[in-house]
């Protein structure tokens, strides 16, 4: 997006937590498109720098970090509060999923990382905008699920539990930062990105035949979203999570 075709500023702030590709940088990428400022997280510090640029430096922050370490969440958001004096919408984007397969031999320690990294952070987040920002000014929250944390989800055990996580946390957190802070979660399904190449590289049409829309999702899908669940039009909408999935669960019926 070049800066000509930015938009007027909205006067809103965004957080997005793991921005620097793939679902997390569609979002960004949905929120600044309709004038919000934006801070972005991620690991890499260059991807990050390179997020930027596209997004629009004049409009986009970014602080390196990793998501489950509370220094880098306090970072975040006081640079956030000190660029842009306000962070109205948190996005939880930020996860990991480092191992696959049988729930029967996943080692302890890894789920315990998993855990750190997709669920306790996100809360960790959700308590410092609350108390920078939102428990005073009001605004909105966004937790990046999946469906794998409303399904069984074989081989990936820990993330789906993580996600299932996530959904609860959602519920936890809607109810009480009600009414002046409205908290949902976008369980999504397939979507083309990095994190998930495993899942669908080299079978990319096999794997979309699953889907009655006929396609895999991509990162604007979830950005498209989340732009709703932080927008007026979502107003009287919290404690849901939307699963976004092509139609997936359509064939999950009895046949």
């Amino acid at each position: 997006m070049s800066t000509k075709e930015l938009p007027e500023l909205s006067g809103k702030v965004a957080l997005v937590t793991g921005a620097s590709r793939g679902i997390g940088y569609g979002v960004a990428e949905a929120l600044v498109a309709r004038g919000d400022r934006v801070c972005i997280t991620g690991r890499g510090e260059e991807a990050l720098k390179e997020a930027v640029e596209r997004l629009g430096a004049d409009r986009v922050i970014a602080v390196p970090g990793k998501a489950h370490d509370e220094a880098h969440q306090a970072a975040a958001v006081d640079a956030t509060m000190e660029a842009f004096g306000r962070v109205d919408f948190l996005v939880n984007n930020a996860g990991t999923n480092p191992v696959f397969g049988p729930i029967a031999e996943l080692d302890l320690n890894v789920a315990r990382k998993v855990y750190e990294t997709n669920v306790i952070s996100a809360l960790g987040f959700a308590q410092l905008t609350w108390r920078a920002w939102q428990k005073d000014h009001g605004g909105a929250i966004v937790n990046i699920a999946s469906i794998a944390g409303i399904s069984a989800s074989p081989f990936i055990g820990a993330y789906g539990m993580s996600k299932a996580a996530m959904v609860n946390l959602t519920l936890q957190l809607a109810h009480e930062f009600a009414p002046v802070v409205r908290v949902n979660a976008i369980a999504p399904a397939v979507v083309k990105t990095k994190f998930a190449q495993a899942l669908y590289e080299g079978r990319e049409a096999e794997a979309a035949a699953a889907y009655p829309l006929g396609r895999l999702g991509v990162p604007e899908d979830i950005g498209g979203a989340a732009a709703f669940l932080t927008s007026d039009q979502s107003d009287w909408i919290t404690g849901q999570t939307l699963v976004v999935d092509g139609g997936l669960f359509l064939n999950s019926g009895v046949e």
